[in-house]
C-alpha cells in the first residue's frame, strides 16, 4: 500500500510539470547575456528553470531552478532556490545552493511588472565568497506566444582567497520570451 500511495504522488508529480507551458527567453544586456528555458512559469504549482549567464569580462554561471508558484491576490509569488554552477573570470570555479523567490503582477491584459532575487552564504557556496542576483523589470505581451522584456540584472560573485568579485550582470536589457 506504501509503495502504491509514493508511485501515485510521482506519477501526479511529474504529469503535472509535464502539463505545464514551458518558456524560452533571452535577455542582452551592454555586457552580458543571458538564456534560460522555464516550465511552468506562468501557472500555480511546480516551476523548474535553467539559465545560462555570460560576461565577458566576468565570465560564467549556469543554473538550475525550482519553486514553487503560489497565487497571492492579484500577484504571482514563488519560492524556490537555485543549484548553481559559477565559473568566474578570476577566481576558482565553484558551486552554489541560493534561495529566494520573486513576484509578478499583471497591469491589464498586455503588461506585467516582475522582480526576483536570490542568495547564496559562504556555507551554501564553494569557490566563491557568496552569490546574489537580482532581476526586475516590466513585461509586454504582445501576443500570446511572445512576449517582450525591458529590465535590470545584478548577479555578482563575492571573490574568496584573495580573488575578485565577478559582477557578471549589473545593468538593463531588452529580453524576448516564446510561450508555447
Amino acid at each position: 500500500m506504501k509503495k502504491t500511495g509514493i508511485a501515485l504522488a510521482a506519477a501526479l508529480l511529474f504529469s503535472a510539470g509535464a502539463a505545464q507551458a514551458v518558456s524560452v527567453s533571452g535577455q542582452a544586456g551592454q555586457h552580458y547575456t543571458n538564456l534560460g528555458v522555464g516550465f511552468g512559469t506562468s501557472s500555480p504549482g511546480l516551476v523548474t528553470t535553467l539559465n545560462w549567464a555570460h560576461s565577458d569580462n566576468d565570465g560564467d554561471i549556469a543554473g538550475l531552478g525550482l519553486g514553487f508558484n503560489l497565487p497571492l491576490g492579484p500577484f504571482m509569488g514563488t519560492v524556490g532556490g537555485k543549484a548553481l554552477y559559477m565559473g568566474p573570470k578570476d577566481g576558482d570555479e565553484g558551486y552554489a545552493l541560493a534561495v529566494g523567490g520573486g513576484l509578478e503582477l499583471p497591469l491589464g491584459r498586455y503588461f506585467a511588472l516582475y522582480g526576483d532575487g536570490y542568495f547564496s552564504p559562504d556555507s551554501l557556496s564553494s569557490g566563491i565568497n557568496d552569490y546574489t542576483e537580482a532581476n526586475a523589470g516590466v513585461r509586454l505581451n504582445v501576443i500570446p506566444l511572445v512576449s517582450v522584456d525591458l529590465g535590470y540584472r545584478y548577479m555578482a560573485m563575492s571573490g574568496k582567497d584573495d580573488h575578485r568579485d565577478n559582477v557578471v550582470a549589473d545593468g538593463p536589457y531588452i529580453g524576448a520570451s516564446l510561450n508555447f
